[in-house]
This record gives C-alpha cells, sequence and structure tokens, in this order.
C-alpha cells in the first residue's frame, strides 16, 4: 500500500514527533513517502531511512489577517500542487496530511472525495472562528477520513465539520526507548548536570536545606500561553512557600515564532523569565530548551506536570507514564481519557496553581502512593498506548479507505 505522508512544516513539535514515531511501527504492506518543507523534519525522516520529497511549506496561522492569510492561501496552493503531482508519482492510494494545514493542502490535492484516499490527522482545536469553520468545512468535503488524536479532539471536530466521518487513534509511545530498566534514575538526575537560568545554578543531585534530595518538577512541551507554564511556576512558589524544597525543568522552546502565528509564543517566553525573577525562583527554575534526552529527563524526574489550558492528547503525558512518573495533568483535553485520578496521578483544572501546588504536595508527602502511580502509570500505557497499537490503528483505517474507494471505483 502506498501511501504519501504530508506534513506542512519542517519544525519538530509534538505532531511530527507523533509521525516519525508512526513511520518507524509501519508494517511492511506499507510504502511511505513523506512531503515535507526541507528542515529538520526531512532530515530525521531520512536518518530512518524512509524517503522524503520537498514541498513549500506554509507558517500561516488559521486566523483571518489581511497580510497573512492570502500569502498562506497561495503558498497552500503551490503545496497542493507539488503533492498532486508527488501522489501520482508514488502511486498513491492514500494521502495522510498530518495536521489540519496539511489536511488543506491534501483537500485542495485531492479535490472531493476520491482516489487516492485522504486521510486527515486533527492534533488540535482551534478557536472559534469564521476560518476555523470555512477550514473544517473544506476538511469535511475532501477528507475520507478526519482522524483525531484523542475522543476529545473528535468531539471538537464533530461540532465544526459536520457529516465527516471521524476515528480515534490515541498517540503511542515507544515503550523500549522510554522504559526506566534502562535508564538509571540515579545517572539520569546527575546527568542534568547544572541548569541553569541566568547566572543561577542547580545540581540534580544537590541535597535541599533539610539534607534531602530536591523534588524535580517538569514541563515537558513548546514554551506557549496555552502550554501553561505560567502556572506551573506559580505552584512552585507556592510549594517553596510551604517549605517543599523543589526545583522546576521547563524543557521545550517557543517553537512557532513567525508573524503569522496566531500566539506570540516569543512574548510569553520573556514574561515567563519575569515571573521567575518576580517571585524570586531564580535558583529553582531551569529553562533547559529542546533536548534530545527526554527520557533521561523524564526518568529524573519526581513528577511530570503537563498544565494546558487546553490539551487535545498529551504525549508528554504518555512518556512521563512509561517512565514510572506520576503526572499532574489538566482536566481540560486528552489527559483525562489517559490518566484516572488518583491511581496513575492527579487531574487538576487549568489555571489554578494552588490546586497544582497541592496535587505535589501530596505526592511528596507520600513516596509509596507517588511509586505506585508511577508503576500503574507504565502499565496503563502498556495496555494502550504503544506505538505498534496506534501504527495497527492507523493502518486498519487506510485498509478501510482504500477498500471503500475500490468499491466506489
Amino acid at each position: 500500500m502506498n501511501v504519501l505522508y504530508v506534513n506542512h512544516t519542517a519544525t519538530v513539535s509534538g505532531g511530527e514527533r507523533s509521525l516519525l514515531q508512526l513511520l518507524g511501527a509501519l508494517p511492511g504492506e506499507v510504502n511511505p513517502l513523506v512531503a515535507t518543507p526541507e528542515g529538520r523534519l526531512a532530515e530525521e525522516v531520512r536518518r530512518m531511512g524512509v524517503p522524503v520529497a520537498t514541498i513549500t511549506g506554509t507558517a500561516g496561522s488559521l486566523r483571518p489577517h489581511p497580510l497573512h492569510t492570502p500569502k498562506a492561501v497561495a503558498e497552500m496552493a503551490l503545496a497542493a500542487r507539488q503533492v498532486r503531482r508527488l501522489a501520482a508519482r508514488h502511486g498513491a492510494q492514500v494521502i495522510h496530511a498530518n495536521s489540519i494545514r496539511a489536511g488543506l493542502v491534501s483537500g485542495l490535492a485531492c479535490g472531493r472525495r476520491s482516489r487516492p484516499a485522504n486521510v486527515v490527522h486533527i492534533r488540535d482545536c482551534l478557536p472559534a472562528g469564521s476560518l476555523t469553520s470555512a477550514t473544517m468545512r473544506l476538511l469535511a468535503a475532501t477528507a475520507d477520513v478526519l482522524l483525531a488524536n484523542s475522543h476529545y479532539t473528535a468531539r471538537w471536530a464533530a461540532g465544526v465539520a459536520r457529516n465527516a466521518r471521524i476515528e480515534v487513534a490515541h498517540n503511542g509511545v515507544d515503550v523500549e526507548r522510554f522504559d526506566p530498566a534502562h535508564i538509571d534514575r540515579d545517572v539520569a538526575r546527575a546527568g542534568l548536570g547544572p541548569c541553569r537560568q541566568g547566572a543561577a545554578g542547580f545540581r540534580a543531585t544537590a541535597p535541599g536545606a533539610d539534607g534531602q534530595r530536591r523534588v524535580l518538577l517538569g514541563v515537558v512541551g513548546q514554551l506557549s500561553p496555552w502550554k501553561g507554564q505560567d502556572t506551573a511556576i506559580g505552584a512552585l512558589a507556592l510549594l517553596r512557600d510551604q517549605g517543599v524544597d523543589a526545583h522546576l525543568l521547563l524543557v521545550g522552546s517557543a517553537v512557532f515564532v513567525a508573524p503569522s502565528t496566531r500566539l506570540d509564543n516569543e512574548a510569553y517566553v520573556a514574561r515567563l523569565h519575569d515571573l521567575v525573577t518576580r517571585l524570586g525562583l531564580g535558583d529553582r527554575v531551569s529553562f533547559l530548551g529542546e533536548r534530545s534526552d527526554v527520557p533521561e529527563i523524564m526518568r529524573a524526574l519526581d513528577v511530570l506536570l503537563s498544565p494546558s489550558v487546553q490539551e487535545p492528547f498529551g504525549r508528554a503525558v504518555i512518556e512521563a507514564m512509561a517512565m514510572e512518573v506520576p503526572v499532574i495533568a489538566t482536566t481540560v483535553g486528552g489527559p483525562a481519557e489517559i490518566v484516572t485520578d488518583g491511581v496513575q496521578g492527579y487531574l487538576r483544572p487549568p489555571g489554578e496553581p494552588r490546586a497544582w501546588a497541592q496535587a505535589v504536595a501530596m505526592l511528596v508527602a507520600d513516596p509509596e502512593l507517588a511509586a505506585d502511580m508511577g508503576r500503574r502509570g507504565r502499565e496503563r500505557v502498556l495496555e494502550a498506548f504503544t506505538t505498534e497499537q496506534h501504527a495497527r490503528v492507523v493502518v486498519d483505517i487506510y485498509r478501510q479507505v482504500v477498500g471503500d474507494a475500490g468499491g466506489a471505483a
């Protein structure tokens, strides 16, 4: 089965990591070709031995703008012509668009539902507006399947893309790479070395004021207002005031910074630094930027925080769970489909630092409970969130849409 994967950006974020894991878990019956702008994603795909074809990218936001919107439309129209030619050259039976923007490209390339079958991965819940409505109507008209990363995302898509066929494929995690048996926890903490923000440093192996090792918290994800790092910082300040000697690692960067991006992520990062300074947390917060050693960082953590305002799925949540790290995650979005409150961790409302501080304090006060939650987390991942399980669901959908197209023909 020939499948053409389309990605609208060369930047590697959560959706691109999911694509890379899917490519690595595909069965032999799938012959992939990845169409993406030249850059980091293309390089990583090539390292996997998967062929890449270069297309025009777009950083356009799905928000009306007198300058950025026409430019984005022109970029997507050009990319659609390129994808149409690539699909013909590859003999594609399926085009798998890896994002909503890629879905616009594949929709323009394919026209109304026809061969090749068009599968569009929905990984985000867009803000309400006329352009969002128009976008989702176009996807509903041109995609054979909208593939949502959670039931939460599927419900949102169903509300704005009426009459679309929507399926759910939860993301998976590589449980071999994210395996606590393969990474010594003390070595992982020592490997962090001095984590610095400005002139302040932190060594993960250093004891706190009471002689005990500091509690190590982490938020892993792009630095963006919807990810809620400010909530984690606020919770850290409350923990300090309660006498909990904790340190917070912020892993990630402002990935999307083009002028057309909907959110001003660079300004948000500046506000985070200002908040750390204002709360006197310079020696307790480390901005680590993008990291390739995420399994080691997860293994070093005592608790993973996912305080997003809205989280369509929550890749960092399943990665931490795979490493037997208890998690505290937002109640809004996909994490509620992953974490049972009080079993693998806690679910807390976004934007309420006090609730998050209280949840951390409960885990700090009961190490046996925290360890048990960590073990249950890995069991949950092995049960429902492996890359192999994800690939099986996705490939089964390919078979269905190819069969439907064949019947229609």
